[in-house]
């Protein structure tokens, strides 16, 4: 029997096109501290709706009361939770999934895809690093998105680098955007990135996964080196 808890919505913010920020309190729940590995993720559900898997997009903390997610529009209870006001309540469960395994790139460089949706689980990782800086290698980020106004996170890209972490940025479709940066992708932009001794963090829509997994592997990167968050 699964335990549900429930929290309360404190924000939903714009974050690209079809994507809404959602900021969840949890204060006052059992569920404070339980969030231990970045790429877990939780069930949320609301009355009348189907429950639903969510990555937790901001990092772990023991004594932090509030998750944030990353909300991709088009489905039910996406579309319903994104019409929330902030007091509004949502029932959610104990995080789920091993989540990333950060002890393994400790010491490594670091190859972080992501698409989509897929860069929430992936910015826990990017703010877990930056805790702990030192503690890891080189770390690049390969991200892409269908159009260059589909960049979650866009605002806290140049923290990223400025933290020491590398953003390589590729548009599927630039249309008449007057995109001028890269575009395909993500593993067509590896270009000599040494792979060797590193580790790779993925998560996106299972033919990039498939696609990354293939190129890192013809690379030389064995596959125990390559983890998803589930």
């Amino acid at each position: 029997m699964r335990d549900w808890h429930p929290a309360t919505i404190s924000d939903t913010a714009p974050a690209a096109d079809g994507l809404t920020d959602l900021v969840l309190d949890i204060q006052g729940t059992p569920l404070v501290g339980t969030h231990a590995h970045p790429g877990q993720y939780v069930r949320l559900r609301l009355p009348g709706q189907e429950e639903g898997l969510f990555a937790i997009a901001s990092p772990p903390d023991p004594q932090g009361t509030q998750w944030e997610f990353l909300l991709k529009d088009g489905s039910p209870l996406p579309d319903a939770l994104i019409r929330l006001t902030p007091g509004a309540r949502v029932e959610v469960t104990r995080p789920e999934g091993k989540g990333f395994p950060m002890e393994r790139a400790r010491g490594h460089d670091l190859l972080l895809f992501a698409t989509g949706s897929g860069i929430s689980p992936i910015r826990s990782v990017i703010a877990s690093i930056r805790r702990d800086r030192e503690a890891y290698g080189r770390v690049t980020l390969y991200f892409g998105a269908r159009t260059p106004s589909a960049f979650a996170y866009s605002d806290e890209l140049h923290e990223w680098e400025a933290g020491s972490v590398r953003v390589v940025r590729t548009v599927s479709q630039p249309g008449a955007s007057g995109w001028q940066g890269l575009t395909g992708y993500v593993q067509a932009h590896l270009g000599e990135e040494s792979v060797e001794g590193a580790v790779a963090f993925l998560c996106g829509q299972s033919e990039m996964v498939q696609g990354v997994k293939a190129t890192l592997q013809a690379r030389g990167m064995p596959r125990t080196d390559i983890h998803l968050n589930y």
